[in-house]
């Protein structure tokens, strides 16, 4: 099977960015990533390009990739746009991957854009959250999802929920209850995971936030929903991310000695499950796909990247990832064990929660994040040594679980 490398990425600064668009997004993070492959733009043979909001928020569908690429001077060859929810980013680089290796291309470019932030559009940006989930049963899904474990949520906070939030918080909060009901996990944990997050951020010089958190600041910080509070929530963010990828067989010495192996990866689909048989999660599904297709486990794994869409997110993709036992993904937090210097430091960038999280790049980015450190280039949060990591992007929402995931495995240069 032809060996796959990531041999140029790039991401920009993750934020508010009013002045920013998606073709100027796009053109810095491509520039970035092909300056690091060290090759020009005439090398792409195919590219895919990855967005979710253009066309809700600004009216530009159908042809975004080819729209955003030629005004930077790419155009002429294949253009593929890719939309799968937040898992976007990852599903565009696993077909980029899958062309490859079946002889259409060998060096193709991967690109997310997102621009989310519009205050002049509320309504818009609302109904965009709404879409990526099964828009004729959304009422019925929020009421079942409402009702799960609310007999956890204390009566003095009821009714005090934010009135500006997304569908996707109240689902992820009603299974951080679940959660807590099921294994005991805590509030307190869940601002451990955040305040870890929010303290990793500080030191990457790219993301939305950059001020450390403590546990109580976390757990003080303004109600969104029980149990989560702001600083729990990954923030509306721009921002774009991209790579260059590459079949081993192309590339010259001078590229391998930088280049971070492709060394699995899978992608599937939400199904029907009880809510509490956690084992089957769709994330845990594709993890077990993914450790099987790169002949790696979870034993092997350095670092991780995780689509920490909120703090409890983080704590059931750790488990479905194998990095720690179903159900104890509260305490191994809490303990320690997913920081820098711990058993198996999880989401370095700071997350989504904190790094930022413009949905169709935020696959790519955590991608840019672990080939920083299996190249030894993530400055002070680099973890020493790190040689298999992997990252878990999912989005959309179906009854019970993420309507779409991918998982991939990275390996440092040899």
């Amino acid at each position: 099977m032809t060996a796959l490398f990531i041999a140029g990425i790039a991401m920009t600064a993750m934020g508010k960015r009013p002045e920013a668009s998606v073709k100027s997004l796009t053109a810095e993070a491509v520039r970035g990533a092909l300056a690091d492959a060290g090759i020009g733009a005439d090398r792409i043979e195919a590219a895919w390009f990855s967005n979710t909001r253009q066309p809700m928020l600004e009216g530009q569908n159908t042809i975004r990739g080819q729209v955003a690429l030629r005004a930077m001077g790419i155009g002429a060859i294949p253009v593929v746009n890719v939309e799968n929810a937040c898992a976007s980013g990852s599903t565009a680089v696993i077909q980029a991957a899958a062309s490859i290796r079946a002889g259409l291309c060998s060096t193709a470019l991967v690109v997310g854009a997102e621009k989310m932030f519009f205050p002049d559009r509320p309504e818009k940006i609302a109904a965009a959250f709404r879409g990526g989930t099964d828009i004729e049963n959304i009422d019925r899904i929020h009421a079942e999802l409402s009702a799960l474990a609310a007999d956890l949520i204390p009566q003095a906070l009821k009714g005090r929920e934010a009135q500006a939030r997304s569908f996707f918080m109240d689902s992820y909060a009603a299974f951080a209850r679940l959660h807590m009901k099921t294994f005991g996990t805590t509030r307190r944990q869940l601002a451990a995971v955040a305040s870890k997050n929010h303290t990793h951020s500080a030191l990457n010089p790219l993301s939305q936030y950059r001020t450390p958190m403590s546990v109580d600041d976390v757990l003080a910080d303004k109600l969104i929903v029980w149990p989560f509070t702001r600083s729990m929530c990954a923030p509306i963010s721009d921002g774009a991310a991209a790579l260059v990828l590459m079949a081993g067989e192309t590339m010259t010495p001078a590229m391998r000695q930088r280049a971070v192996r492709l060394r699995g990866f899978a992608l599937g689909s939400g199904a029907d499950r009880a809510p509490d048989d956690f084992a089957a999660h769709v994330g845990a599904r594709v993890a077990r796909a993914a450790y099987e297709a790169a002949g790696v486990g979870p034993e092997d794994v350095d670092l991780a990247e995780v689509h920490d869409a909120t703090a409890y997110s983080e704590i059931q993709q750790i488990e479905n990832l194998g990095l720690c036992p179903i159900g104890q993904g509260g305490p191994f937090s809490e303990a320690g064990q997913t920081t820098l210097g711990g058993r198996v430091p999880v989401n370095p960038s700071g997350g989504l929660v904190s790094k930022g999280h413009p949905v169709g790049a935020t696959g790519i980015a955590q991608l840019y994040e672990l080939c920083l450190h299996l190249r030894d280039e993530a400055g002070e949060r680099q973890i020493p040594g790190a040689r298999i990591a992997v990252a878990e992007n999912g989005g959309g929402f179906l009854q019970t679980e993420e309507a779409a995931t991918a998982v991939t495995l990275l390996e440092r240069p040899a």
